[in-house]
């Protein structure tokens, strides 16, 4: 058996966790690029008045919506003119992702687009990114412990990442705290990503001893949590439970891959206006049902559909529960929390062949525990309308 396991350098989770951020960014820099939701919750802003109390100077870039190659471009210019040293991210997954691909880029020429996989050049870093501290606000991506940074493209209609080992972040500072004020639709939906973080690397053919662990832990936590965190948005034990899902889905996916359902959601979230975790919602059941008949058909021996069964046992805290049971249980909890099926968000039958063409070259496709036929891949699309 052989696996590399890497991570942030740093990882400081816990309610109250969020305040030792003065000290650690002194410890890192001087002048900060501050990344931040576009709207700042009470905690968030209480938060950043105690930086210049610490001595920092900061050159604060809000994001609005997910981050882009142009914005990209855009913030590496502020740090560029303004001489920032350090790159923080307070906010959601497009927040930590606006902040990590802008920490990588600042110090190496060129454009965005020279070093994205599929679509760029695919150039690789030659100087390492600046100093990077990630405190997410949502439970969802577990961005701040993964090493690339999801980006769109308008031009090309289509989501890539931006990877380099070197990304990953100096202080992962994990406050569940900071996520109280989410309200209960963003709770949802990056709840459904959180737990398809932690299924997906479960039964990918990369999967090692170490993000079983995170996985099978992650699991429990959704599975008690992911309903609860929803319906009561002030219940500080599920918010806690989520926040270390997304987390230790982070940690999984950076190192195991993800699967199907993240190989088509970054084409989908590149050509329609849907939030991620909706996309999640949408595509986990069928494409757990597909994986399972295509495993048994042609690859019975597979690993991968014993592990489908303990994912359900872990789930639904159930020895008895099989893989039907678990996509029963996520089907009704994405009705539960009103999530649509994607023709609400546009997809098209006519869109398929493009999709499915895009998707399949995607680096999450690749963690899918089987490869699936264009048919196949066709039949989730069908399916998740």
């Amino acid at each position: 058996m052989q696996f590399e396991f890497a991570s942030a350098a740093r990882i400081i989770f816990g309610d109250g966790s969020a305040n030792q951020l003065p000290q650690l960014a002194q410890e890192k820099g001087r002048h900060a690029l501050l990344v931040t939701d576009s709207f700042q919750p009470e905690a968030v802003a209480r938060l950043i008045d105690t930086l210049p109390s610490a001595g920092l100077r900061l050159t604060r870039f809000p994001v609005s919506g997910e981050p882009t190659v142009e914005l990209i471009d855009e913030a590496k210019a502020a740090a560029i003119a303004a001489g920032c040293d350090l790159v923080i991210s307070i906010g959601g997954g497009s927040v930590i992702d606006t902040g990590k691909a802008s920490a990588a880029l600042i110090l190496n020429d060129g454009e965005t687009l020279d070093y994205l996989e599929v679509i760029g050049a695919g150039r690789k870093l030659a100087a390492a990114p600046l100093p990077f501290i990630a405190l997410p606000t949502t439970a969802g991506t577990g961005a701040e412990v993964t090493k690339n940074a999801v980006l769109g493209s308008k031009k090309h209609r289509v989501k890539v990442s931006l990877r380099d080992n070197r990304m990953l972040a100096d202080i992962a500072l994990v406050d569940p705290q900071l996520t109280h004020s989410v309200p209960p639709a963003v709770s949802a939906s990056t709840g459904m990503d959180a737990l398809t973080q932690v299924l997906e690397p479960f039964v990918s053919h990369l999967a090692n001893p170490l993000t079983d662990g995170m996985c099978t832990e992650g699991l429990r936590r959704a599975g008690r949590s992911l309903r609860r965190v929803y319906a009561e948005p002030d219940n500080a034990a599920a918010r806690s439970d989520m926040a270390l899902t997304s987390l230790l889905g982070g940690l999984a996916l950076a190192n195991a891959k993800l699967g199907a359902v993240h190989g088509f959601a970054g084409v989908l979230g590149g050509m329609y206006d849907a939030p991620h975790g909706a996309i999640c919602a949408a595509l986990l059941p069928p494409v757990i049902e597909a994986n399972i008949r295509a495993l048994k058909a042609r690859e019975p021996e597979n690993p991968a559909l014993k592990r489908y069964q303990y994912a359900a046992q872990f789930l639904l805290f159930d020895r008895s529960a099989t893989d039907r049971d678990a996509m029963d249980w996520i089907s009704e909890t994405g009705r539960i929390f009103d999530i649509p099926g994607l023709r609400a968000y546009g997809l098209r039958e006519d869109d398929f062949d493009e999709i499915v063409e895009k998707s399949s070259v995607s680096s999450s496709m690749k963690g899918n525990p089987i490869a699936l036929t264009t048919n196949e891949l066709k039949a989730i699309l069908e399916a998740a309308l």
